[in-house]
């Protein structure tokens, strides 16, 4: 058998009845541009150490760290379940190694450029940009932004329930927004909101012509490499150097544990499992922080 013929056949009876929608999509887009135009002409058993290596060498030199590991994944996950399904005596796979890359480090915005933005968004009173500051105040990521339904709102108690996500993607051929579960049990959660924060919801819920939260100004669902781009004009509008929406639930964290929020409580609201994780990804002490807190220190020098 072919390799691309058991890359097909793993996809559509192992990943896609076992793991999220996203997960069969992401994997299915791998094979397809990415391991079959170098790997799929060959028989399952001509896929040495040999062969895997040098192709692992070869995407390693043409696309980033992050991409050459998803590669690997597929690689080593197919291959391992061919083996258990006894259509291959011996995989190599188990010699394929992952590219060594420090982990990216996603940049805060200053308090000066968040006072700008949120300036900008409350002086313009567009209900669409009004995601960007829910997102500054509470953490969302943006496919729990887009994927928040009004139900999800409880105006009284003043709090967000978080139980699904979505994402971008291909499917039949056709580019949409897909709505799904969130990946991990700890980012089902519930999110108290500034009291600050609610009137900007209650006028935007006024406007809305849609279920979700964020929609345009018809009511059409808006896709998040939209919502991205709407940021991106934003900042650049601002003359703001360009930072991805992620930066601002990184914002986010870095005002909460400034203003003093325990790291549990943060780590709880911003979904993660281990508040390690809130510290090591997200927490980022900036220039003038440091200087104010030395210059604090300093004070002790008489």
């Amino acid at each position: 058998m072919q390799y691309k013929q058991w890359l097909n056949e793993w996809l559509m009876t192992t990943v896609k009845p076992l793991k999220k929608l996203r997960t069969y999509q992401r994997y299915s887009d791998i094979a397809t541009r990415l391991i079959i135009p170098d790997l799929g002409e060959y028989e399952m058993d001509l896929l040495t150490s040999s062969v895997l290596q040098n192709f692992t060498a070869k995407i390693t030199e043409r696309y980033a760290a992050n991409t050459v590991n998803g590669i690997i994944t597929v690689l080593k996950n197919s291959l391992q379940r061919a083996e258990i399904m006894g259509l291959v005596q011996r995989q190599y796979s188990g010699s394929i190694q992952y590219p060594k890359h420090e982990e990216k480090q996603i940049e805060c915005f200053s308090t000066a450029e968040q006072r700008q933005i949120e300036q900008f968004i409350i002086g313009k009173k567009k209900p669409k940009l009004y995601g960007i500051l829910l997102c500054l105040y509470t953490g969302l990521r943006i496919g729990e932004l887009l994927a928040l339904e009004w139900g999800d709102i409880d105006f009284v108690k003043g709090l967000i329930t978080v139980s699904k996500t979505c994402h971008d993607g291909w499917e039949n051929g056709k580019y949409q927004k897909t709505t799904d579960t969130p990946k991990t049990r700890s980012s089902r959660r519930v999110i108290p909101i500034p009291r600050t924060v609610i009137p900007y919801l209650r006028e935007m819920k006024r406007h809305s012509k849609s279920i979700y939260v964020i929609s345009g100004s018809d009511g059409a669902e808006i896709s998040i490499r939209s919502y991205q781009r709407t940021f991106e004009l934003l900042l650049n509008r601002l003359h703001i150097p360009h930072k991805g929406f992620h930066s601002l639930r990184h914002t986010f964290a870095t005002r909460a544990i400034e203003c003093g929020m325990d790291v549990k409580t943060l780590s709880e609201i911003l979904g993660h499992n281990d508040p390690a994780i809130t510290l090591k990804r997200y927490v980022h002490s900036l220039m003038e922080r440091k200087c104010a807190m030395m210059n604090k220190l300093g004070k002790n020098l008489q």
